[in-house]
Protein backbone atom coordinates (compact mmCIF):
# COMPACT_ATOMS: atom_id res chain seq x y z
CA UNK A 1 0.00 0.00 0.00
CA UNK A 2 2.96 2.40 0.62
CA UNK A 3 3.89 4.83 -2.00
CA UNK A 4 7.67 5.70 -2.18
CA UNK A 5 6.87 9.09 -4.68
CA UNK A 6 5.17 12.62 -4.60
CA UNK A 7 2.13 12.47 -6.17
CA UNK A 8 3.43 14.03 -9.34
CA UNK A 9 6.52 11.58 -9.77
CA UNK A 10 3.52 8.81 -9.41
CA UNK A 11 1.10 10.24 -11.81
CA UNK A 12 4.01 10.66 -14.49
CA UNK A 13 5.24 6.92 -13.86
CA UNK A 14 1.61 5.60 -14.33
CA UNK A 15 1.06 7.38 -17.47
CA UNK A 16 4.64 6.30 -18.95
CA UNK A 17 3.62 2.79 -17.82
CA UNK A 18 0.28 2.94 -19.49
CA UNK A 19 1.88 4.43 -22.72
CA UNK A 20 4.58 1.72 -23.10
CA UNK A 21 1.62 -0.63 -22.46
CA UNK A 22 -0.25 0.99 -25.72
CA UNK A 23 3.09 0.77 -27.30
CA UNK A 24 4.21 -2.90 -26.99
CA UNK A 25 0.69 -4.08 -27.87
CA UNK A 26 0.56 -2.18 -31.30
CA UNK A 27 4.63 -3.47 -32.18
CA UNK A 28 3.71 -7.03 -30.79
CA UNK A 29 0.03 -7.15 -33.12
CA UNK A 30 2.14 -5.99 -35.96
CA UNK A 31 4.77 -8.80 -35.50
CA UNK A 32 2.26 -11.56 -34.81
CA UNK A 33 -0.11 -10.52 -38.06
CA UNK A 34 2.65 -11.38 -40.23
CA UNK A 35 3.68 -14.41 -37.86
CA UNK A 36 0.05 -15.95 -38.26
CA UNK A 37 -0.15 -14.85 -42.18
CA UNK A 38 3.49 -16.78 -42.50
CA UNK A 39 2.72 -19.78 -40.50
CA UNK A 40 -1.16 -20.44 -40.46
CA UNK A 41 -0.80 -21.61 -36.79
CA UNK A 42 -3.72 -21.31 -34.42
CA UNK A 43 -1.82 -20.95 -31.05
CA UNK A 44 -0.31 -18.32 -33.21
CA UNK A 45 -3.26 -16.64 -34.39
CA UNK A 46 -4.81 -16.60 -30.62
CA UNK A 47 -1.35 -15.54 -29.66
CA UNK A 48 -2.52 -12.14 -32.08
CA UNK A 49 -5.95 -12.00 -30.83
CA UNK A 50 -4.53 -11.85 -27.46
CA UNK A 51 -2.31 -8.84 -28.25
CA UNK A 52 -5.44 -6.86 -30.06
CA UNK A 53 -7.60 -7.18 -27.04
CA UNK A 54 -4.17 -6.02 -25.75
CA UNK A 55 -4.56 -2.80 -27.72
CA UNK A 56 -7.92 -1.88 -26.31
CA UNK A 57 -7.10 -2.83 -22.70
CA UNK A 58 -3.95 -0.92 -22.77
CA UNK A 59 -5.93 2.55 -24.00
CA UNK A 60 -8.52 1.99 -21.64
CA UNK A 61 -5.93 1.49 -18.80
CA UNK A 62 -4.37 4.94 -20.05
CA UNK A 63 -8.09 6.81 -20.39
CA UNK A 64 -8.44 5.25 -16.72
CA UNK A 65 -5.36 6.16 -14.84
CA UNK A 66 -5.45 9.82 -16.51
CA UNK A 67 -8.87 10.16 -15.18
CA UNK A 68 -8.24 8.61 -12.13
CA UNK A 69 -5.50 11.59 -11.56
CA UNK A 70 -8.20 14.47 -11.72
CA UNK A 71 -8.58 16.54 -8.90
CA UNK A 72 -11.12 16.81 -6.97
CA UNK A 73 -14.24 18.00 -7.12
CA UNK A 74 -17.80 19.26 -5.22
CA UNK A 75 -19.30 16.24 -6.93
CA UNK A 76 -16.49 14.04 -6.47
CA UNK A 77 -14.81 14.81 -3.21
CA UNK A 78 -13.27 11.12 -2.56
CA UNK A 79 -11.84 11.61 -6.16
CA UNK A 80 -11.35 9.29 -9.33
CA UNK A 81 -9.77 6.72 -8.25
CA UNK A 82 -12.37 4.02 -8.61
CA UNK A 83 -11.94 4.44 -12.92
CA UNK A 84 -8.85 2.09 -11.88
CA UNK A 85 -11.38 -0.52 -11.27
CA UNK A 86 -14.21 -0.27 -13.89
CA UNK A 87 -10.87 -0.57 -16.27
CA UNK A 88 -9.73 -3.67 -14.71
CA UNK A 89 -13.76 -4.89 -15.37
CA UNK A 90 -13.59 -3.96 -19.42
CA UNK A 91 -10.11 -5.57 -19.57
CA UNK A 92 -11.13 -8.81 -18.10
CA UNK A 93 -14.27 -8.45 -20.19
CA UNK A 94 -11.84 -8.31 -23.18
CA UNK A 95 -10.38 -11.03 -22.17
CA UNK A 96 -13.03 -13.07 -22.26
CA UNK A 97 -14.04 -12.10 -25.20
CA UNK A 98 -10.71 -13.24 -26.98
CA UNK A 99 -10.95 -16.97 -25.37
CA UNK A 100 -13.79 -16.96 -26.74
CA UNK A 101 -13.15 -16.75 -29.93
CA UNK A 102 -10.04 -19.03 -29.33
CA UNK A 103 -11.98 -21.42 -28.38
CA UNK A 104 -14.41 -21.35 -31.16
CA UNK A 105 -11.84 -21.97 -33.75
CA UNK A 106 -9.53 -24.58 -31.67
CA UNK A 107 -12.71 -26.60 -31.86
CA UNK A 108 -12.85 -25.94 -35.85
CA UNK A 109 -9.72 -26.50 -36.21
CA UNK A 110 -9.47 -30.32 -34.44
CA UNK A 111 -12.89 -31.44 -36.97
CA UNK A 112 -10.81 -29.50 -39.61
CA UNK A 113 -6.96 -29.85 -39.27
CA UNK A 114 -4.75 -27.40 -40.88
CA UNK A 115 -1.67 -27.56 -42.35
CA UNK A 116 1.81 -25.18 -40.58
CA UNK A 117 4.32 -23.77 -42.21
CA UNK A 118 7.48 -21.81 -41.42
CA UNK A 119 7.59 -22.88 -38.31
CA UNK A 120 10.99 -21.73 -37.82
CA UNK A 121 10.25 -18.40 -38.75
CA UNK A 122 7.55 -18.67 -36.24
CA UNK A 123 9.31 -19.57 -33.24
CA UNK A 124 11.96 -16.55 -34.13
CA UNK A 125 9.00 -14.19 -34.34
CA UNK A 126 7.31 -15.41 -31.04
CA UNK A 127 10.67 -15.27 -29.48
CA UNK A 128 11.11 -11.57 -30.13
CA UNK A 129 7.84 -11.34 -28.91
CA UNK A 130 8.40 -13.06 -26.13
CA UNK A 131 11.02 -11.10 -25.16
CA UNK A 132 9.33 -7.25 -26.17
CA UNK A 133 6.63 -8.80 -23.61
CA UNK A 134 9.21 -9.49 -20.74
CA UNK A 135 10.68 -6.02 -20.98
CA UNK A 136 7.22 -4.24 -20.28
CA UNK A 137 6.04 -6.42 -17.39
CA UNK A 138 9.38 -5.30 -15.79
CA UNK A 139 8.45 -1.82 -15.90
CA UNK A 140 5.47 -2.27 -15.06
CA UNK A 141 6.11 -4.53 -11.88
CA UNK A 142 8.82 -1.64 -10.98
CA UNK A 143 5.88 0.79 -11.64
CA UNK A 144 3.44 -1.39 -9.14
CA UNK A 145 5.72 -1.46 -6.54
CA UNK A 146 5.93 2.03 -6.60
CA UNK A 147 2.41 3.00 -6.61
CA UNK A 148 -0.77 1.68 -6.18
CA UNK A 149 -2.56 1.16 -9.44
CA UNK A 150 -5.22 -1.52 -10.01
CA UNK A 151 -5.58 -0.47 -13.82
CA UNK A 152 -1.65 -1.11 -14.28
CA UNK A 153 -1.40 -4.38 -12.32
CA UNK A 154 -4.90 -5.82 -14.28
CA UNK A 155 -2.52 -4.97 -17.44
CA UNK A 156 0.67 -6.42 -16.31
CA UNK A 157 -1.65 -9.48 -15.20
CA UNK A 158 -2.86 -9.61 -18.49
CA UNK A 159 0.93 -9.19 -19.70
CA UNK A 160 2.06 -11.81 -18.00
CA UNK A 161 -0.37 -14.18 -19.05
CA UNK A 162 0.69 -13.47 -22.52
CA UNK A 163 4.31 -13.75 -21.66
CA UNK A 164 3.17 -17.22 -20.50
CA UNK A 165 1.63 -18.00 -23.89
CA UNK A 166 4.13 -16.21 -25.77
CA UNK A 167 5.98 -19.46 -24.18
CA UNK A 168 3.95 -21.73 -24.73
CA UNK A 169 3.30 -21.18 -28.37
CA UNK A 170 6.99 -21.17 -29.43
CA UNK A 171 7.23 -24.89 -27.49
CA UNK A 172 4.20 -26.08 -29.62
CA UNK A 173 5.98 -24.72 -32.59
CA UNK A 174 8.91 -26.79 -31.72
CA UNK A 175 6.50 -29.80 -31.61
CA UNK A 176 4.89 -29.63 -34.46
CA UNK A 177 8.07 -28.80 -36.51
CA UNK A 178 9.84 -31.98 -34.73
CA UNK A 179 6.91 -34.63 -34.10
CA UNK A 180 4.92 -33.20 -36.82
CA UNK A 181 1.77 -33.15 -34.47
CA UNK A 182 -0.22 -30.67 -35.88
CA UNK A 183 -3.43 -30.86 -33.04
CA UNK A 184 -0.68 -29.73 -30.59
CA UNK A 185 -1.05 -26.59 -32.12
CA UNK A 186 -4.54 -26.24 -31.64
CA UNK A 187 -4.27 -28.04 -27.81
CA UNK A 188 -1.88 -25.36 -26.81
CA UNK A 189 -4.18 -22.28 -28.12
CA UNK A 190 -7.32 -24.45 -26.17
CA UNK A 191 -5.14 -24.23 -23.15
CA UNK A 192 -4.41 -20.90 -23.53
CA UNK A 193 -8.05 -19.52 -24.10
CA UNK A 194 -8.56 -21.23 -20.78
CA UNK A 195 -5.93 -19.60 -18.76
CA UNK A 196 -7.01 -16.13 -20.26
CA UNK A 197 -10.67 -17.07 -18.98
CA UNK A 198 -9.07 -17.93 -15.62
CA UNK A 199 -7.12 -14.66 -15.40
CA UNK A 200 -10.12 -12.76 -16.78
CA UNK A 201 -11.81 -13.86 -13.55
CA UNK A 202 -9.34 -13.06 -11.28
CA UNK A 203 -8.45 -9.40 -12.42
CA UNK A 204 -13.18 -8.85 -12.30
CA UNK A 205 -12.76 -9.91 -8.76
CA UNK A 206 -10.46 -7.99 -7.70
CA UNK A 207 -11.62 -4.88 -9.54
CA UNK A 208 -15.41 -5.67 -7.74
CA UNK A 209 -13.43 -6.18 -4.66
CA UNK A 210 -12.52 -2.39 -4.97
CA UNK A 211 -15.82 -1.11 -6.19
CA UNK A 212 -17.17 -2.29 -3.29
CA UNK A 213 -14.82 -1.04 -0.50
CA UNK A 214 -13.01 -4.00 0.39
CA UNK A 215 -11.04 -2.98 3.74
CA UNK A 216 -7.12 -3.10 3.26
CA UNK A 217 -5.30 -5.95 4.23
CA UNK A 218 -5.11 -7.16 7.59
CA UNK A 219 -1.38 -6.67 7.98
CA UNK A 220 -1.55 -3.10 6.74
CA UNK A 221 -4.71 -2.57 9.40
CA UNK A 222 -2.24 -3.91 12.13
CA UNK A 223 0.07 -1.57 11.43
CA UNK A 224 -1.95 1.75 11.76
CA UNK A 225 -3.78 0.16 15.03
CA UNK A 226 -0.21 -0.35 16.33
CA UNK A 227 1.10 2.65 15.61
CA UNK A 228 -1.72 5.06 16.54
CA UNK A 229 -2.26 2.23 20.53
CA UNK A 230 1.03 3.10 21.21
CA UNK A 231 0.87 7.01 21.40
CA UNK A 232 0.57 8.18 25.00
CA UNK A 233 -3.07 9.25 26.03
CA UNK A 234 -4.50 6.32 23.44
CA UNK A 235 -6.08 4.55 25.79
CA UNK A 236 -8.18 2.31 22.72
CA UNK A 237 -9.07 2.30 19.30
CA UNK A 238 -12.58 1.16 17.86
CA UNK A 239 -14.20 1.05 14.73
CA UNK A 240 -11.77 1.36 12.47
CA UNK A 241 -12.72 0.83 8.53
CA UNK A 242 -10.94 1.97 5.25
CA UNK A 243 -11.55 1.28 1.35
CA UNK A 244 -9.15 1.75 -1.69
CA UNK A 245 -9.93 3.85 -4.39
CA UNK A 246 -7.03 3.98 -7.39
CA UNK A 247 -3.60 4.72 -5.54
CA UNK A 248 -5.59 6.59 -2.47
CA UNK A 249 -6.84 4.63 0.62
CA UNK A 250 -8.93 5.95 2.98
CA UNK A 251 -8.82 5.49 6.59
CA UNK A 252 -11.57 5.99 9.18
CA UNK A 253 -11.26 5.20 13.14
CA UNK A 254 -12.58 6.26 16.58
CA UNK A 255 -9.72 6.75 19.41
CA UNK A 256 -10.53 6.77 23.37
CA UNK A 257 -8.87 9.18 25.32
CA UNK A 258 -9.57 10.15 29.27
CA UNK A 259 -12.97 11.50 29.23
CA UNK A 260 -11.18 14.36 32.04
CA UNK A 261 -8.71 15.40 28.91
CA UNK A 262 -9.98 18.36 27.12
CA UNK A 263 -10.86 18.64 23.43
CA UNK A 264 -7.77 20.49 22.47
CA UNK A 265 -5.69 17.64 23.80
CA UNK A 266 -7.20 14.85 22.00
CA UNK A 267 -7.51 16.82 19.01
CA UNK A 268 -3.59 17.56 19.42
CA UNK A 269 -2.91 13.66 20.28
CA UNK A 270 -5.24 12.71 16.88
CA UNK A 271 -2.95 14.94 14.79
CA UNK A 272 -0.44 13.22 16.13
CA UNK A 273 -1.92 10.06 14.93
CA UNK A 274 -2.61 11.17 11.62
CA UNK A 275 0.88 11.77 10.58
CA UNK A 276 2.10 8.39 12.48
CA UNK A 277 -0.26 7.11 10.20
CA UNK A 278 0.65 9.15 7.02
CA UNK A 279 4.09 8.32 7.69
CA UNK A 280 3.82 4.60 6.80
CA UNK A 281 1.04 5.26 3.82
CA UNK A 282 1.78 8.68 2.37
CA UNK A 283 -1.22 8.13 -0.39
CA UNK A 284 -3.39 7.43 2.62
CA UNK A 285 -6.76 10.09 3.48
CA UNK A 286 -7.57 9.90 7.76
CA UNK A 287 -10.49 10.66 9.41
CA UNK A 288 -10.05 10.62 13.45
CA UNK A 289 -12.99 10.77 15.99
CA UNK A 290 -12.53 10.90 19.77
CA UNK A 291 -14.05 8.94 22.26
CA UNK A 292 -14.14 8.82 25.80
CA UNK A 293 -12.86 5.83 27.19
CA UNK A 294 -15.67 3.42 28.65
CA UNK A 295 -17.84 5.22 26.83
CA UNK A 296 -21.48 2.97 26.34
CA UNK A 297 -22.58 3.83 22.70
CA UNK A 298 -23.47 1.92 19.42
CA UNK A 299 -20.48 0.59 17.48
CA UNK A 300 -19.93 -0.16 13.88
CA UNK A 301 -17.32 -2.93 15.65
CA UNK A 302 -20.79 -4.42 17.67
CA UNK A 303 -22.74 -4.63 14.57
CA UNK A 304 -20.03 -6.10 12.47
CA UNK A 305 -20.06 -9.52 15.21
CA UNK A 306 -23.28 -9.41 15.52
CA UNK A 307 -23.49 -9.80 11.93
CA UNK A 308 -20.45 -12.53 11.29
CA UNK A 309 -21.98 -14.69 14.19
CA UNK A 310 -25.23 -15.23 11.86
Amino acid sequence: MKSLINKQDESFLKKFAAIASISTAFVLTLIKTYAAFMTGSLSVLSSLIDSLSDILASIITFVAVHYSDKPLTNKHRYGYGKAESVSALLQSAFIIGSAGFILYDGFYRFANPRQIEETMFGIIIMSICWIITLALILLQKYTIKRVHSQAINADSGHYTVDLLSNGSVIVSLFVVKYLHWMWFDVATAVLIALYLLYNAGVIAYEALEEITDKEINEADRQKIINAVTRLDGVLGCHDFRSRISGSTFFVELHLEFDGNKTLYETHKISDIAESEIVSLFPQAQVIIHQDPYGLKEKRLDHDIEKICKL
